[in-house]
């Protein structure tokens, strides 16, 4: 289930550019997303609307927002046409989801604000415990009301443009009011009333519900970060495997919270509690992530690639077989910086980063050595096997086309970049890590003393 319904999409940063709508009251705050506020004041900049930060996006990611907004209040209608008017029970339940949504909005503040400042891609937010329940036991109305009280909570962590949120905001309320306008068209029965073979077709359902939920945000969120993006990636867009499970279980909590709310209102309660724990739990998680990747690739950094490749030495060693170690080093490439600037060039590393993903192996470890250099670990793989994929290698490199900016900010392409790539396998010219990676680097430089843009085997030891 691979898409955020609950602001699982930090979708895009602000550029720039982009000047917050204002001060937070009390907190004077300098920096990207706003000037300094006086204390105690509240002072809002709204720009005029020429001047607005959406319109200086690609025009098929205007269209595609402007388009999905209007879709969005048509899925808004039919969902409120069917649903019926709120119960006194209903909106006691309302009341319960509400007060649980908000202790815990309130409590992970300071954790959620950290969280989306590290988040380079994609977000997993732990609302869908609230917001997911209220799809399945409350009217579409009451459904989207709930989104709309979090959202405005949210929005003081957000600090993100007013296009990008309110979008957030229409893509997270469209996908509870049509999950529950499908799970409803059904006809669900009382759960508190239903025997063992009637819990499988709810179960059924809720599961449909879930699908319907994931999908609306596949669609709706999905697409407009793909085309915000000049190199969208899976991983951008859909997030890490790590991001969907946990997307995953945060639904999953939010069926235990629905039943909880028909079953033994006041144990909604435990829940609260629960996702404040996982909220941080989340957060550990990231800060994991963070130790060992590389923030400009999203590869491996050296200590999160020599933990990986160290295992998979032992596991090859173990078995008695073979493993091939690459070192790719970009040729020229400071000419990038000097010309074109450094984030022409950090846009570069990132291009190769990604086509290094693309032709590789799942089992192969990808990292970034440092400057322009990247390393590679290839288990199961002989002279041969190596060298076919050290020439894959080179020759996307030559063929990778970068979309970025000069130093002016005018739309450019990169293209035309070479590498030099050196290969070294186990056992044949070490027996160990440390080893395998001298011999791949004394490689590359003899690769680049013989012209470039080739592969070099090296040499046996001795």
């Amino acid at each position: 289930m691979p898409l955020s319904p609950h602001d699982r999409r930090a979708p895009w940063r602000p550029a720039p550019d982009v000047v917050d709508t204002g001060t937070v009251t009390g907190q004077p705050r300098t920096g990207p997303h706003g000037g300094r506020g006086d204390a105690g004041i509240r002072r809002l900049r709204v720009p005029h609307p020429a001047r607005w930060a959406l319109w200086k996006r690609p025009r098929r990611f205007v269209v595609f927002l402007l388009a999905m907004e209007l879709l969005a209040v048509a899925g808004f209608a039919a969902a409120f046409a069917k649903a019926a008017v709120p119960t006194t029970t209903e909106w006691l339940r309302f009341g319960i989801l509400a007060t649980g949504a908000t202790v815990h909005i309130q409590l992970t503040q300071r954790q959620e604000e950290r969280r989306r400042n590290r988040t380079r891609t994609v977000l997993i937010d732990l609302i869908a415990v609230w917001v997911f329940p209220a799809a399945l036991v409350l009217p579409a109305t009451l459904a989207v009301l709930l989104v709309a009280l979090i959202r405005v909570q949210r929005w003081f962590t957000a600090r993100r443009p007013a296009h990008n949120f309110v979008f957030s905001s229409l893509s997270h309320g469209l996908a509870a009011a049509l999950a529950n306008l499908t799970y409803m068209s059904l006809g669900p029965h009382d759960w508190s009333a239903v025997n063992a073979a009637g819990s499988l077709r709810e179960f059924g359902l809720i599961l449909l519900a879930a699908v319907v939920y994931e999908g609306v945000q596949l669609v709706y969120v999905g697409g407009i970060l793909a085309l915000g993006s000049p190199r969208p990636t899976p991983r951008a867009v859909l997030g890490s495997p790590a991001d969907n499970m946990l997307e995953v279980l945060t639904t999953g909590m939010g069926v235990v919270t629905a039943v909880l709310l028909v079953v033994l209102p006041p144990a909604v309660a435990i829940m609260a509690a629960v996702t404040v724990v996982f909220n941080r739990l989340a957060e550990l998680e990231q800060l994991q992530d963070d130790v060992v990747t590389d923030p400009k690739t999203g590869l491996l950094n050296m200590r999160g690639w020599t933990e990986s490749a160290d295992r998979a030495l032992n596991r090859v060693r173990r078995a008695g077989g073979t493993l091939s170690v690459l070192m790719v080093d970009l040729d020229h490439f400071k000419r990038i910086n000097d010309d074109f600037g450094h984030p022409a060039g950090d846009d570069v590393l990132a291009g190769v980063a990604e086509a290094l993903t693309g032709v590789t192996r799942p089992s192969d470890v990808v990292g970034r050595f440092g400057g322009e250099e990247f390393v590679l670990v290839l288990p199961e793989a002989d002279e041969t096997v190596a060298r076919q994929a050290a020439e894959r290698i080179r020759s996307t490199v030559a063929a990778l086309r970068v979309e970025t900016t000069d130093k002016r900010g005018a739309r450019i392409t990169v293209g035309g970049r070479t590498a030099s790539v050196g290969v070294a396998v186990f056992p044949r010219h070490a027996d160990d890590l440390h080893g395998l990676m001298r011999a791949a680097d004394s490689a590359v430089y003899e690769a680049k003393e013989h012209g470039r843009d080739r592969v070099h085997l090296a040499r046996r030891p001795g």
